[in-house]
């Protein structure tokens, strides 16, 4: 969703975000596991794997025969769920589990998932990653027909969907809700008798299968399966329901068939380099990102240094193939979370140094190559480089182990608006001249899907996600759409309500 389509939520967001921190900030993950002893406390270990898609907030809620048991917090996975009373507290043998940065919606304690309603048929919990490109307009026509929303999240507006659904089976309701919403999504939803995980028709947002003994398990990434235990069974197809109950498995196919267009974002920098995501295994692809960077833009150089930690894959591939080495010339810390914010600019010119550190022995003298993984505003990339020059590099050649980003998000990134986007405003010679580099050089598009190994880009169906390099959206943006034909469709959304 557009940051500027929820004018209430951008300034508290923007209260705590520090502004020289230039990632693109990650959407969610997901984890549900089905029919295992102390499932809170599993889960709570797939949320562990999931913790670097989303470091804001995490839920849990379990479920027994009778009854469901949830706790939402603010702040990390091991910070909320490491008690060794989360059994007691959460007992139950199937459990869905989130873990958050927002994206739609805000940093509120009433924001935070899995989401819980009560409905004629029983208490559903829902997870949800990703975000949906028709919230807006939906969440305006359940509030016309008299719904009451609770919170500014997208995740509410399926709630609302499955509770007015004229069907009489939950499965049924479900898949009415997933007819009517638009965008790119992962879900998993938790009954008090079955267990309900779906993806979008095109896969943009990822979602996998494991199986932990005769237990189920369905999470974002494979990671999550490998931190419990479980075998990866498959990747849930596009456009796929699969529902988990006493009678064990099966899998619906609600929508028409259409190929997959799973995001690339995914593999330049979202998931851990240890899963594998649609098939592919994510490090592999970054090692193959930075070989195909070095053939597009090569330079004779002293030594390849990777912006740790996502940067290092595609530097390690770009030092093998160009056969110059490889060296840890920026030590990261890992010890400075979130909420340390510099509190005047001149400390935030130090806050780069505290995050990350040139080392000396490694850039005095050197013609140093800098590869990160992708450029977004370029704010961190200028202070990086006057760190490495700082600290005795002679050259310093930047190279991006993803294309330019033109084009902002809709489907469960936060990314900036256009106008904020570097390389959206400027070209390839002013963009080396602001971030002070010697060279500058991007992974091209066909560079990109040779790398993930798809073969050039096919312009009629593209085989990925990529409007953030292209514009070629894969879905309607309704709420866009809306915005810029002259009806502000948030001007009665959401409302005035703080949380403290």
């Amino acid at each position: 969703m557009s940051r500027h389509q929820i004018n209430d939520v951008v300034v508290h967001r923007e209260h705590w975000r520090d502004v020289d921190d230039d990632r693109p900030r990650l959407e969610c993950g997901v984890c549900g596991v089905w029919g295992v002893q102390d499932a809170s406390a599993v889960v709570a270990l797939g949320l562990h794997a999931l913790q670097h898609r989303g470091q804001e907030a995490c839920g849990i809620a379990s479920v027994t025969k009778t009854r469901f048991h949830t706790e939402r917090h603010m702040g990390l996975v091991g910070d909320a769920f490491s008690g060794a009373d989360l059994v007691t507290r959460m007992p139950g043998r199937a459990a869905v589990g989130h873990t958050r940065y927002s994206t739609a919606g805000g940093s509120f304690l009433r924001n935070i998932q899995p989401m819980f309603a009560d409905l004629d048929s029983g208490g559903i919990a829902i997870a949800h990653n990703g975000n949906l490109t028709n919230f807006l307009a939906l969440r305006n026509e359940l509030v016309d027909q008299g719904s009451i929303f609770q919170s500014t999240s997208d995740s509410e507006v399926i709630l609302h969907l499955i509770a007015r659904s004229r069907k009489s089976r939950i499965v049924d309701r479900f898949i009415d809700a997933m007819m009517q919403i638009e965008g790119g999504y992962a879900l998993v939803a938790q009954t008090r008798k079955k267990m309900i995980g779906a993806r979008d028709p095109l896969g943009i947002r990822p979602l996998v299968l494991g199986q932990l003994g005769d237990a189920w398990v369905l999470a974002s990434e494979t990671c999550a399966l490998d931190m419990i235990g479980a075998t990866f069974v498959r990747d849930v197809e596009n456009g796929e329901v699969v529902v988990i109950d006493e009678d064990g498995l099966r899998s619906i196919k609600p929508f028409p068939d259409k190929v997959a267009r799973p995001c690339l974002f995914e593999y330049v920098y979202f998931s851990r380099p240890d899963s594998v995501v649609n098939g592919k295994a994510v490090y592999e692809v970054r090692k193959a990102m930075g070989a195909q960077l070095s053939r597009e833009h090569g330079v004779e150089a002293d030594v390849v240094v990777p912006v740790p930690d996502s940067g290092v894959p595609a530097a390690l591939g770009y030092a093998q193939e160009s056969g110059i080495p490889f060296e840890m010339g920026i030590i990261r810390s890992h010890y400075l979370g979130r909420t340390f914010i510099q509190p005047s600019q001149g400390v935030r010119e130090l806050g780069v140094r505290m995050k990350h550190s040139p080392n000396r022995g490694v850039l005095a003298g050197k013609r140093v190559i800098l590869i990160d993984d992708s450029i977004v505003r370029g704010t961190t990339s200028v202070k990086l480089v006057r760190a490495v020059r700082a600290a005795g590099a002679k050259e310093v050649h930047l190279r991006s182990a993803s294309p330019p980003i033109m084009w902002p998000d809709f489907y469960g990134i936060d990314m900036p608006e256009r106008s904020q986007l570097m390389a959206a405003n400027l070209s390839l010679e002013e963009m080396r001249a602001r971030l002070e580099v010697d060279s500058l050089g991007f992974l091209s598009v066909d560079g990109l899907y040779q790398a993930m190994g798809a073969g050039p880009r096919d312009p009629v169906n593209p085989q990925f996600t990529d409007h953030y390099f292209t514009g070629d959206y894969p879905t309607r943006l309704l709420d866009r759409e809306i915005e810029e034909n002259g009806r502000d469709v948030s001007t009665r959304q959401l409302s005035l309500l703080v949380s403290a």
